[in-house]
């Protein structure tokens, strides 16, 4: 894992650099492909997991937590349909703690249930703002966008403040009760340093990109891989892809035909958030899933 940090880091600052040479539409295409290369990839086989979950745990047949899933998808897609913007908060709230728990879930806290997974979601939270605090005019247009409603910036600075600290606040007291926490607090302060330079001199897709691809996918992906195959090797990143690559091509051929019908920027924007919100709803329950039978599976 520290070499995958390595290379996180070095790439982070290479789409800084990308950042300082390219116009801002190019930044925004290269953000979308990236987003629906690797990060359609690493949602791509939540079947293949909720398999390998279900034979772990023979209450939760393979069929049953399938149908979950759809009806999960299905009823994202119809929330944003009719109630946009409870949709939209419920999506930002379940992907701040997908976000921090795939950020900390492999970092022994040596804490209760109730403050680690409390400090995941507000970390995942502090994200999300970081990224809207640097972005105010573009969160706005996309809320409008999706929701039909508008957002002032007073929202978007105090929902920062208040996100920061409490953050504040947990981290503080990580560091006095977790030993484990001390020995990184410095290292994950760093990363919180390069994603406020990135999304500060980012736009609002790159910004996201960057920390959903590098920060988020990418280990997904490594997580994914170890828990179904037994461990992370060249060939098991093969098995991996060509399993994926059906559901993954499906995903892509779906938001062509959206971005071919929709072509209009700002409701594009929001057709492509409502999808990936779609898929990030069942995504998230999976991972946790996964992370759970990873720890029954240690004990």
């Amino acid at each position: 894992m520290s070499k995958l940090y390595s290379i996180l880091i070095y790439l982070s600052f290479l789409g800084l650099w990308i950042t300082s040479i390219v116009p801002a539409e190019f930044e925004i295409l290269l953000g979308f492909m990236l987003i629906f290369s690797f990060g359609i990839l690493h949602g791509a086989n939540d079947i293949l997991l909720i398999n390998v979950i279900s034979n772990h745990k023979k209450k939760d047949s393979f069929l049953k937590v399938l149908i979950v899933y759809l009806l999960t998808v299905f009823s994202a897609v119809a929330l944003f349909y009719f109630i946009p913007l409870v949709a939209l908060i419920l999506f930002i709230l379940f992907s701040a703690y997908h976000f921090g728990e795939q950020h900390w879930e492999s970092k022994v806290l040596g804490v209760s249930k109730t403050i680690s997974h409390t400090y995941y979601f507000v970390y995942g939270l502090f994200l999300f703002m970081l990224l809207f605090i640097f972005n105010t005019t573009e969160v706005i247009e996309v809320i409008k966008a999706i929701t039909r409603y508008t957002v002032n910036d007073n929202t978007i600075i105090y929902s920062f403040a208040a996100t920061a600290y409490i953050l504040l606040f947990i981290a503080v007291r990580l560091f006095y009760k977790s030993s484990a926490f001390k020995a990184i607090a410095l290292r994950e302060s760093f990363n919180l340093l390069v994603f406020t330079l990135i999304f500060k001199v980012s736009t609002l897709i790159w910004g996201f990109a960057i920390y959903f691809i590098l920060w988020h996918s990418i280990p997904s992906l490594f997580e994914q891989i170890s828990f179904i195959y037994g461990r992370f090797s060249k060939v098991n990143v093969v098995s991996y892809v060509k399993r994926a690559f059906p559901y993954w091509l499906i995903s892509l051929i779906g938001m062509a035909i959206v971005i071919f019908v929709f072509q209009e920027e700002k409701l594009l924007y929001a057709i492509i958030f409502s999808f990936i919100a779609a898929v990030t709803f069942p995504h998230a329950i999976v991972i946790t899933k996964m992370f759970k039978q990873k720890k029954n599976a240690i004990k």
